[in-house]
């Protein structure tokens, strides 16, 4: 079904939370981890916790009968069996590889369809969770990871140092897959289910190193995984043979979005690595490695990693470097006195940011990863409007809730906020995410309208059917949560922003019931903030929601409107989403558009005061 397919696009974060699952699919998923780690501890390991989850597979974490950190890693059941034998490919491959900075693996278990790879763990945070705690690295951090990484790709090209005497692609550098120990400064690279024996070296000849070898080989298709397109360069996302450069292009993209405090390494052409306060060498070795020129980033890349001890003797400062960032739009603080926030985002009027609707040159790859990160919400855009969908994903990271909407015209950008944080460490990070998504907004030049609501998934409401030919009936003590607001706020009517004043939106395709629209109008004219979200699959319906009344007055009319609309859910046909968002009032901030980002770069020594 076509309404089916077009679900996909609703989601910008990259997994859907456990609240926006069904109570089917979400209780066999807790089932699922329960029984892993119920089988684990009956092995004797203790602490035994979920680590993590990805498009191929679960990783749980616990600590052995000596104490140590252990990782499994186990593949998914419900992908094919070829897609799940890529698990044994990466024990082989991880296996050989003798390095202080790589896992060594332990052992490599298959129960019936069930792959299960035991591994040490390394030590510290993933890089991708740190940038989060943190906003973006300083620039003395991001020397050390370059150093770090470039001499853990050095052994990687030693193919005299491999069992097949050829190079070693990792294929999927990115912050999420190096781990940093902050107590030490260790550096490890971790996750090699992307990995492969190189079939061109740097130079870009074959390693094929006997007649039977290159009789074997199939130098017309490549062997290379897809990685993270958020993340990997243009050689390996074309489908190119797999090569010692597709790292180079990983790591790069790994130090820019990591220095910029992103979650991609597109938004290269508007936030560039100048810009960034690194070192002036850095800077234009990335400037080069991320070109869009194929020789420029070769060159670069060796460049690079024949001048390391340029890098490796770079004055810098004893303390770590932070910029100080200035909000360019408000962001507000509040205390969340219950549970965690499971913030999710969604983004509407997307399809102006496309520059075609032809079919993409990667649409008929079969891939998890590429399904999972890019057919969704990527093809057909910009670099920079793809850079400005992630940077409005990543808002998504932090406990937040709220509203944007964007409005591009000849002139500028518009763009109208309400976005509320609940926890203050972050606020450096987050306050550095939101200006990105402003610099990234600046840089495209269109006329249209973005906009993204962000809610609590733990608010989410569900109510089922047996088959489409059923109505939805929610359950008699079913109803909509909102907050109120510590202080009551009356304003002036011109400056209340309506559900209704951008007109139907061309990306949501649901059409609600007039008497649930006649609610939502009547809901509209009471002054509070927030959206709601009705999405409507075949058997399942689920109600976002994050509201808050700011007319206490009106609380009794504000609490019947919710109930009428839990009462017309019967009412609700056809599948799809529909959205609806409210910002407290019109503050409209205005901004010029920019080519790029000033040139600022790291001083040539910072130990001069």
């Amino acid at each position: 079904m076509v309404s089916e397919k077009k679900l996909q696009h609703f989601y910008i974060a990259e997994e859907q939370s456990i609240y926006l699952l069904s109570h089917k699919d979400a209780e066999k998923l807790k089932q699922w981890v329960k029984l892993c780690e119920t089988q684990l501890n009956a092995l004797g390991y203790s602490n035994v916790a979920l680590l993590g989850k990805g498009a191929y597979g679960f990783v749980f974490n616990a600590f052995d009968a000596h104490n140590h950190p252990v990782v499994f890693k186990f593949s998914r059941v419900t992908l094919p069996q070829h897609v799940q034998d890529r698990l044994a490919e990466e024990a082989d491959i991880q296996r050989e590889l003798k390095h202080p900075a790589i896992p060594s693996v332990q052992e490599f278990h298959r129960i019936r369809r069930q792959c299960i790879l035991q591994m040490s763990r390394a030590p510290g945070i993933d890089l991708e969770k740190y940038s989060h705690q943190v906003g973006p690295l300083p620039p003395e951090l991001i020397v050390k990871i370059a150093i770090s990484i470039a001499e853990i790709l050095g052994y990687l090209r030693n193919s005299k140092a491999h069992l097949k005497g050829k190079p070693i692609v990792h294929g999927d550098i990115k912050p999420s897959n190096i781990v940093f120990d902050p107590d030490t400064g260790q550096i490890s690279l971790i996750d090699w289910g992307s990995a492969v024996y190189a079939q061109l070296d740097v130079k870009g000849q074959s390693t094929a190193n006997n007649v039977m070898d290159l009789m074997s080989s199939d130098l017309q298709h490549t062997n290379a995984r897809l990685g993270d397109v958020y993340f990997i360069g243009p050689e390996q996302i074309s489908g190119g043979l797999s090569s010692p450069r597709f790292d180079e292009q990983g790591l790069a993209a790994t130090l820019y979005a990591l220095a910029s405090g992103q979650s991609c390494r597109y938004g290269v052409n508007v936030i560039t690595p100048n810009s960034l306060g690194l070192p002036k060498a850095l800077a234009n070795i990335l400037t080069g490695m991320l070109s869009s020129n194929e020789q420029t980033r070769r060159e670069a890349g060796d460049y690079f990693f024949n001048h390391l001890t340029l890098l490796k003797n770079t004055v810098l400062a004893d303390k770590p470097t932070v910029y100080p960032i200035e909000p360019v739009i408000p962001v507000w603080l509040r205390k969340k006195e219950q549970t965690a926030i499971d913030t999710v985002v969604y983004g509407s009027r997307k399809s102006f940011l496309r520059e075609s609707t032809d079919s993409d040159e990667l649409d008929k790859v079969d891939d998890v990863q590429l399904e999972k990160y890019y057919k969704n919400y990527l093809i057909g855009m910009g670099d920079t409007e793809k850079a400005f969908i992630a940077a409005v994903s990543r808002l998504g990271d932090f406990p937040v809730v709220g509203g944007l909407a964007v409005r591009w015209e000849k002139d500028g950008v518009y763009i109208d906020s309400n976005l509320t944080l609940f926890d203050e460490t972050l606020r450096h990070s987050f306050q550095s995410a939101v200006n990105n998504m402003v610099y990234l907004a600046q840089g495209i030049f269109r006329i249209g309208m973005f906009k993204s609501c962000l809610f609590d998934a733990r608010n989410t409401l569900h109510i089922y059917r047996d088959d489409e030919s059923q109505s939805f009936n929610a359950p008699q003590d079913m109803f909509i949560p909102f907050e109120v607001s510590a202080v009551a706020e009356v304003d002036d009517v011109s400056r209340l922003h309506s559900y209704f004043e951008d007109g139907k939106d061309p990306d949501e395709y649901l059409y609600l019931p007039d008497e649930l629209m006649a609610v939502l109008a009547k809901l509209n004219l009471i002054h509070h903030t927030g959206c709601i979200i009705f999405e409507v699959l075949p058997t399942h319906l689920k109600i976002h929601s994050y509201l808050m009344l700011l007319d206490h007055p009106k609380r009794d009319a504000f609490t019947q409107c919710l109930a009428q609309i839990i009462e017309l859910l019967p009412l609700i046909d056809g599948l799809g989403i529909s959205g609806f968002m409210k910002l407290p009032y019109k503050d409209t901030r205005f901004f010029e558009h920019i080519s790029k980002l000033p040139d600022k770069f790291y001083p040539r020594n910072p130990k001069i005061s």
